[in-house]
């Protein structure tokens, strides 16, 4: 059994169902899970005792990637995390009407990889907030357990 931390950052509420969808199926597979918002997540030494952290936010954006903005504020102290050697993996909810359609992944994923995690699975990109993506959620769990 892992102990996983998932943060999620959430403006609709969609970005936090699909945390939950994913904490379930973790959980449902033996996995100590703990979900945090973060509106209240302390980013100092936050993954120390996890063997993986899954982050997730929703994000737009035509002329930039825009993360949610507690997401935004939590994550510019990535570097206090401890993120070092851990095992990360990032998802995202959004809207295809953007460009940057869940940027969020691509923000997490890069500056994980510069804070020396390992990203252990291509990240999750969902629209809305993950009703009838089963397949999709799934595929993604087994590609997270794999990686532990």
């Amino acid at each position: 059994m892992s102990k996983i931390l998932m943060v999620f950052g959430s403006e609709t509420g969609n970005t936090e169902n699909l945390a939950h969808l994913i904490e379930k199926r973790l959980a449902d597979a033996g996995h100590s899970v703990t979900v945090e918002n973060a509106a209240s997540a302390k980013a100092e030494n936050l993954a120390e005792g996890y063997d993986a952290v899954l982050l997730g936010a929703s994000c737009w954006g035509d002329d930039s990637i825009e993360l949610q903005a507690d997401f935004d504020t939590f994550f510019a102290q990535a570097d206090k995390m401890g993120l070092s050697g851990k095992k990360v993996a990032a998802f995202a909810s959004g809207d295809q009407s953007y460009q940057y359609f869940c940027g969020a992944v691509d923000v997490v994923e890069e500056k994980a990889k510069e804070l020396g995690a390992e990203i252990i699975t291509e990240g999750l990109r969902i629209e809305g907030d993950g009703a009838g993506e089963d397949v999709a959620i799934g595929n993604y769990v087994s590609a997270v357990l794999a990686g532990l």
